[in-house]
């Protein structure tokens, strides 16, 4: 079972996270490192994760053509503030 740590770049799909993984790989030619970065689709039963949010997600059963990982925990949120009136989002932390 594969587990990996990313951070969500989307979420406009309903019951799905867009995780991008990067990673250090060694390039033996060279003996050289970089960054190699992979985007994954993870199941978010609730639709708890938000744009920025660090996450671990695990390999599960296929859940459709391109979603075989499912969101298991939250490490860090991204610190959001509410307007308690309208609802809407009025200052949100994307660190990137």
């Amino acid at each position: 079972m594969a587990q990996f740590v990313g951070t969500v770049i989307g979420t406009k799909m309903n019951k799905t996270a867009k995780v991008l993984v990067t990673r250090m790989v060694l390039y033996n030619k060279l003996k050289t490192f970089f960054n190699e970065r992979k985007v994954y689709f993870a199941h978010d039963e609730n639709n708890e994760c938000a744009r920025g949010d660090l996450v671990v997600i695990k390999q599960c059963q296929k859940m459709s053509k391109r979603k075989y990982f499912t969101v298991s925990e939250i490490v860090d949120k991204v610190p959001r503030m509410v307007d308690p009136e309208t609802g809407q989002i009025l200052v949100q932390d994307n660190r990137e």
